[in-house]
């Protein structure tokens, strides 16, 4: 957590920046652009705006302005006992520390926040801050009014209820020490259509109701037992109570939280306790506006209504209360709600808790069994959280909050903490800022308070919105010629007189005098830019920069600029014309004479490929690029150029292997690959021949950065000598082959000859068989002897006819 002093510091050190860049940066002088013409007018410009309330201050030629930015009014003689520039600050006028504990001979000055009072001093537009501190002491005393429904619906809750008093005390003994208890209950409107009205159901709504036929008439809201400590006559009073019947589902429950809120002498609510007010129905109540149902058109009034018998006197003759007004009167009053309803209205009442502040909702049981626990735990539930309001906020003051909870960290935007232990301390950071001036002498004052809490701080507002050079006004001053009122180092000119010291008349500015404030005839009085006083321009301030002149004419801001930059940052103004420093020339400055910066790392200018204007390179050569036109991939002799350096960073060779030379020239980054891509359409493919008669290649290209890439093989590509074995194998090897080839063909065409030789003998033999068989002369032998005597005989006489 910041401490007082540090965000002092802060807030000082923010402003001390803001004046800083309004001064630096052109056209943002707010202060000298606002025209201002007195020191009210001048600190309500800005709050950075000061004023120079020095009588001699400024040039005799100049309408100076006396409201600047403090550093420019010292800067341009202005001492600084005369400079009018209030800040905001924050006084603490009461600040009596926290306490301890609630409870014991001390429990009236219970102190639960600290500062309770501040004063405020704001100048429109400027912050301040202080913090506030708020703590949930022990053991603090608790009232606890029960507002319960007795509509029929509610029967088996009342009969539940009727011993609540002991056992509630009980509960709450543990966690303070001074507890007391009240009773008070509702039914609804007893007019139509929200009740029974027929002259039968008059002294009994429930008459002909056969589940339960008694009940006592409807009632909007009876107070029926005030706040004691005697927990014993809350029994007795509930045990005397019936319920009654009313016509719609509907309750007039808001009637009584609002008579519950405000009759505090009658309900008996202590300043120095917590105020909890549970709520207990088993329905949805009637809103602002149902009243129309039954002709009530009176909006609430927000006022106690409770007559004589402690019954609401104004239920037929007022509207319900909207959630707006009820809100106000329960932060007003400091009494935390707690809706006890039943499961299905749980959302809907949650709904009301996001429109009226300090308000829980915790779900009953259908006969109310769990009431005490459930009182404890929104009773727990509040105390274990701390959220701040404010009252009677000034319209035309803004705050904002930084809570800074248990854990210690600084939650900007917030002002609430939870989940806080009784005796926590938390702390909040208020920041205050004015956005106007209500009037002379008028003062304002809010109240900021934990909600639920009676604790508060009261803030009284006073608005810094008047010089203190203002007192010291003088009329019909001497310096202003006994002609006007000298006021916080100006005059003020009475009717009929003009000049700084009223020392001319409106008599003396006719044509023939303001023809002294032209440059020529038919151009502005002073150039547009002045005014014509006494025969003399003087002209105005402006926050681009000087004009001067004798009219005016001249000026330090309208030169040529160059990318936003008056004469390129290269020369001065003059009076419209640039005067360019040494090593510049140009309308603007912006051409360089200098040569220098078009010179390659190889001494050449441009790389050869282009020309140097203004002290850069024009590039000339299709492909080429780069402050020296030094990146050309597509360049005939790019590949050479890039061979060196690949030569003397790869292997120490070549023109270049000089190390002062390669490191000097050679400044591309090298990747070496074992592989080069081909598929690189950005890359120019590179080769040459070694000494070696190896070929080395490598890739050129340019990254969008504008970085050249060397992508290089590690070592070159070198052709081999023949192994001798390998070539006596492979000449052995097809000799063999061929051989075998050859066997192989002559193999084949022996098997397909033989095969066609056997083939025709075959079919010889089947012929000669045949022609043997039909042979006349031939006849089956009897026996062997003969068929070879027969055959013998033949072969002879064959053998004979051939010879």
């Amino acid at each position: 957590m910041l401490s007082r002093r540090q965000c002092t510091y802060v807030t000082a050190l923010s402003y001390l920046i803001l004046e800083i860049l309004i001064r630096n940066v052109k056209g943002l002088n707010v202060c000298t652009s606002g025209s201002a013409t007195s020191c009210e007018e001048c600190l309500l410009i800005h709050p950075s705006c000061a004023w120079c309330a020095q009588e001699e201050f400024g040039s005799p030629r100049t309408l100076t302005s006396r409201c600047d930015l403090n550093q420019n009014l010292q800067k341009r003689g202005c001492e600084s006992q005369f400079i009018e520039s209030p800040r905001s600050s924050s006084t603490v006028l009461e600040n009596v520390p926290l306490s301890s504990k609630g409870s014991g001979p001390t429990q009236y000055d219970v102190v639960q926040i600290i500062p309770q009072k501040i004063a405020l001093n704001l100048r429109p537009g400027d912050q301040t801050w202080f913090e506030v501190q708020v703590r949930q002491v022990e053991d603090y005393p608790v009232d606890l009014y029960y507002l319960m429904d007795l509509s029929l619906s509610m029967k088996d809750d009342l009969d539940t209820i009727r011993n609540l008093g002991t056992k509630l005390a009980e509960e709450m003994k543990k966690l303070t020490s001074n507890f007391r208890l009240g009773f008070g209950a509702f039914v609804d409107k007893n007019m139509s259509p929200f009740s029974y009205t027929a002259s039968k159901y008059q002294s009994n709504p429930c008459n002909g109701y056969k589940l339960f036929p008694n009940c006592v008439p409807s009632f909007g809201f009876r107070h029926l037992l005030s706040l004691t400590d005697k927990v014993d006559m809350f029994n007795k009073e509930v045990q005397k109570q019936m319920v009654s019947r009313n016509r719609d589902a509907p309750e007039g429950g808001f009637d009584a939280i609002l008579q519950a809120a405000v009759c505090k002498e009658r309900i008996g609510w202590r300043e120095e306790a917590y105020h909890l007010l549970v709520f207990a129905t088993d329905d949805v109540p009637h809103l602002a506006l149902d009243g129309k149902l039954g002709g009530l058109v009176e909006p609430h009034d927000g006022q106690c209504h409770l007559n004589e018998k402690s019954e609401y006197s104004a239920s037929t003759r007022m509207d319900y209360p909207s959630l707006a007004l009820l809100g106000e009167k329960l932060a007003e009053n400091n009494i935390f709600l707690i809706f006890a309803v039943t499961k299905k209205l749980y959302v809907i009442y949650k709904n009301f808790t996001a429109l009226i502040p300090s308000t829980t909702v915790e779900i009953l049981d259908q006969d109310s069994k769990n009431i005490i626990q459930l009182i404890v735990n929104a009773y727990n539930n509040i105390r274990s959280q701390v959220e701040l309001t404010v009252w009677d906020h000034p319209a035309d003051i803004s705050l904002s909050f930084t809570a800074t909870c248990q854990d210690g960290r600084p939650l900007s935007g917030l002002r609430k903490c939870a989940d806080l232990k009784i005796g926590d301390t938390v702390s909040f950071n208020v920041s205050v800022e004015a956005r106007g001036c209500p009037g002379p002498d008028q003062q304002q004052s809010f109240t900021i308070k934990p909600a639920g809490f009676k604790d508060r701080l009261d803030a009284l507002v006073n608005y810094r919105c008047d010089c203190g050079c203002t007192q010291l006004t003088q009329p019909n001053s001497s310096r202003c010629s006994s002609a006007g009122t000298d006021t916080c180092g100006t005059c003020r000119c009475e009717p009929g007189y003009l000049g700084t010291r009223c020392e001319c008349q409106e008599g003396e500015a006719g044509s023939l005098h303001l023809a002294a404030c032209r440059e020529a005839e038919g151009k502005q009085v002073c150039s547009g830019r002045g005014e014509c006083r006494c025969n003399q321009c003087l002209c105005y301030e402006s926050e681009f920069g000087k004009i001067y002149g004798t009219f005016c004419e001249c000026d330090d801001f309208s030169c040529a600029r160059h990318k936003g930059i008056l004469c390129s940052g290269h020369g001065e103004c003059h009076c419209g014309e640039c005067k360019c420093y040494a090593g510049y020339i140009g309308d603007n400055c912006n051409c360089s004479t200098e040569t220098a910066s078009c010179l390659s790392g190889d001494g050449q200018m441009c790389s050869g490929r282009g020309f140097c204007v203004c002290g850069s390179c024009q590039c000339t050569e299709p492909g080429a690029f780069g402050d020296t036109c030094e990146k050309c991939p597509t360049c005939p002799d790019a590949c050479g150029t890039k061979r060196e350096c690949v030569e003397c960073r790869l292997f120490g060779s070549g023109k270049l292997a000089d190390n002062q030379t390669c490191q000097r020239l050679c400044k591309d980054e090298i990747v070496t690959v074992e592989t080069l891509r081909s598929d690189d359409q950005n890359a120019v493919l590179c080769l040459y021949k070694t000494e070696s008669d190896c070929v080395m290649k490598f890739t050129y290209s340019e990254h969008a950065n504008g970085q050249s890439v060397l992508t290089a093989l590690k070592e070159p590509e070198c052709a081999a000598a023949p192994d001798a074995l390998t070539v006596l194998l492979a000449v052995v090897g097809s000799i063999l082959a061929i051989g075998m080839a050859l066997l192989a063909v002559w193999k084949l065409v022996i098997t397909v000859h033989d095969r066609r030789e056997f083939s025709r003998f075959q079919t010889a033999r089947s012929r000669a068989r045949y022609e043997m068989a039909s042979n006349p002369l031939y006849k089956q032998p009897i026996s062997t002897h003969a068929v070879e005597t027969v055959f013998n005989m033949t072969t002879k006489s064959y053998n004979g006819a051939v010879h």
